[in-house]
């Protein structure tokens, strides 16, 4: 049996998240049912985050094990040729039998699209989360430099959730403008649930003036959800890249 890991590009709007369901599409199992066409048997499939319903992905990474005898390539074009046309493996590789796409990880690199103008997008609607009051950035980067380092991300944790664990090492937090679309990108040793949604709601709120940027040191201390801002709209963040 030989491990094989997966880059995945993927559109999420068609499917409720990453993670099998029973009564719902989505990516994995779209991925697992192609596996099976393939091999003629299941195949289980390890992703290494379980993306909300509605996220997309630009570098998921998924593993799996198989004694069919293909190389990667053959694997890659064999997947993208059954796969449906909102999933698409940009690469893959031979791993270690030891390799979990999940445990393995040693960081990710999450980007989340806001398009701030008055009117909507026609084309991206799907993809961005549409604001339209204007957003003072300056105070968004203020408030983003006090959330940078190891917290206790708790106040930032969607429930309900089996994680014991609330630390978290934020490494980087960087806004950009690309009018109209400003870019926020995420990177850490580890996520929570919904962590970078709340992480968006909250920023864009204090890019709002509804917010002071000193304000997220408050929210961090009192470790409660109630505490810091909306849950941003799961249709404009992306998962990048998964480090190992």
């Amino acid at each position: 049996m030989a491990t094989f890991k997966l880059t995945l590009e993927y559109d999420g709007t068609a499917y409720a998240g990453w993670q099998r369901q029973p009564d719902n599409p989505t990516v994995q199992a779209a991925l697992e049912a192609t596996l099976q066409r393939i091999t003629q048997h299941s195949v289980p499939v390890i992703g290494a985050g379980r993306t909300d319903a509605g996220t997309h992905a630009l570098g998921q990474v998924a593993s799996f094990r198989s004694d069919k005898a293909l190389s990667p390539e053959e694997w890659k074009r064999a997947l993208n040729g059954l796969l449906p046309q909102d999933i698409s493996v940009l690469a893959a590789e031979q791993v270690p039998d030891d390799f979990h796409a999940r445990y393995s990880a040693r960081g990710k690199l999450y980007e989340y699209r806001i398009v701030n103008r008055v009117e909507r997008s026609a084309l991206e609607r799907n993809r961005v989360w549409h604001v339209r009051a204007a957003l003072d950035l300056n105070a968004m980067r203020e408030a983003a430099s006090l959330l940078v380092g190891r917290h206790d991300f708790s106040s930032f944790q969607g429930s309900p959730t089996d994680n014991e664990n609330p630390s978290c090492d934020l490494r980087r937090l960087d806004i950009h403008r690309e009018p109209p679309v400003i870019r926020i990108e995420v990177e850490a040793d580890r996520f929570l649930k919904q962590m970078v949604r709340a992480i968006v709601g909250t920023l864009v709120e204090v890019g709002r003036a509804k917010r002071s940027p000193k304000s997220v040191k408050e929210i961090l201390e009192a470790r409660d959800r109630r505490a810091a801002g909306v849950t941003a709209p799961a249709l404009g963040l992306y998962l990048v890249r998964v480090d190992y």
